[in-house]
């Protein structure tokens, strides 16, 4: 299997979050891969998730209910851990469609609204840390 090569950074879509052109940084230090949200509300089964951003770019607001959901355990880079919910959605890189497992955490401090982990990349991309945005660069106009 041939795999894509990637960059540090990127520009990607998330569609079924009504999120495009979003600034991600690819981090093969971390397991999980997870997108900055605003505001979450846990009620009736369901979790309304807010995404919005003063700070990242195209991050404007967005609401979306889940019906599907769960909770996991990170641990972060300092070694604390953290629960977060966990949602399954899609991002779009070299304008093809992949399934993708987000944690939701807060990060309008990070210079960054999404991480992209080792659990998404495996089998699929490798990454080249002298390289930027080269999903974004070979997207159509």
């Amino acid at each position: 299997m041939i795999k894509k090569v990637i960059g540090r950074v990127d520009k990607v879509d998330f569609p079924k979050l009504g999120l495009f052109n979003i600034d991600v940084k690819v981090d093969t230090g971390a397991y999980t891969s997870t997108i900055h949200y605003d505001e979450i509300i846990e009620e009736n089964n369901t979790l309304r998730c807010i995404f919005n951003s003063d700070k990242h770019q195209n991050f404007g607001k967005t609401e979306i209910i889940f019906n599907e959901y769960s909770s996991t355990v990170v641990k972060s880079s300092n070694g604390l851990k953290e629960n977060r919910y966990k949602i399954k959605s899609e991002v779009i890189f070299f304008c093809k469609t992949y399934k993708i497992n987000l944690t939701l955490s807060t990060r309008d401090d990070m210079k960054f609204p999404v991480l992209i982990g080792r659990q998404f990349l495996k089998r699929k991309f490798m990454v080249d840390v002298d390289l930027e945005n080269t999903s974004y660069n070979n997207k159509p106009l």
